[in-house]
């Protein structure tokens, strides 16, 4: 039987919306005429491979890589088995629903302060701060998953006497698969940005701590160059990891339709 593959996106469309936006910048910037203000692309991409040549932006930037990580998977094992759980369980999701509501709308400012005053300016309370800031966003879209789980499949699991693994493993997580990796890309985003803050505010490296730096001497052209270094390491991250793995974990929809 042959099937129609959906065409995938190509790079053309994706190119030219990232040229167009950087000629509106480049007409912003001769607009305004003053480069301490709005400096050009290429006085940013001149500072970004100054950066990059000295090793400051690596040394930093990898900071910042590696509390995201640890706050991304911190934050994706606990909002996936909370999710599930609530999900699965109507006893759970009314016992637990209330704190949900509640730390969903808890600032992330809060949540990063009341970390370095209980626990210090630390790594352990910078880490904790990003994940328990993602961990409700996790837990919703993966509770919302969990609701929409095939009962048929659930009575096919009961009828071959699947035991509890077993049916986690063949029949519950292939069918979250496709929330667990659209909480992970929509997850990411907001976790190096709340690293960001949490940087900014108590941490003594990170691309965080060099836009505070940046700020406080009003440097616009390096506060952007740091942003914009970060930013092409995460659109990295997306497109060689994130994407293939959510096209993987559809693959098992399009096959069955």
């Amino acid at each position: 039987m042959n099937r129609t593959v959906p065409p995938r996106p190509g790079l053309v469309p994706g190119l030219s919306s990232v040229l167009l936006l950087l000629a509106l910048w480049w007409a912003a910037a001769a607009w305004a005429g003053d480069a301490r203000t709005m400096p050009s692309p290429l006085a940013v991409a001149g500072r970004i491979g100054a950066l990059a040549a000295s090793g400051e932006l690596w040394l930093h930037a990898g900071a910042t890589l590696l509390r995201v990580a640890a706050s991304f998977a911190i934050a994706m094992t606990a909002g996936v088995a909370l999710g599930l759980w609530m999900g699965r369980s109507r006893t759970a999701d009314h016992w637990l629903n209330p704190l949900l509501v509640i730390a969903l709308n808890i600032p992330a400012l809060v949540v990063i302060v009341l970390a370095y005053v209980w626990i210090g300016l630390n790594e352990v309370a910078a880490v904790t701060a990003v994940a328990l800031n993602k961990i409700p966003l996790t837990t919703v879209m993966l509770r919302e998953g969990s609701r929409a789980l095939r009962p048929d499949l659930d009575d096919m699991a009961r009828a071959f006497r699947m035991g509890p693994w077993a049916r986690l493993r063949h029949v519950v997580l292939p069918q979250l698969a496709p929330h667990v990796a659209a909480a992970a890309r929509a997850g990411i985003s907001l976790i190096w940005k709340i690293v960001l803050v949490v940087e900014f505010l108590g941490r003594s490296n990170g691309v965080g701590f060099k836009i505070h730096l940046l700020f406080s001497s009003f440097d616009v052209a390096g506060v952007l160059a740091w942003a914009l270094a970060f930013v092409a390491v995460m659109l990295g991250i997306d497109l060689l990891v994130l994407r293939p793995w959510e096209g993987r974990a559809n693959r098992w929809r399009r096959d069955e339709a």
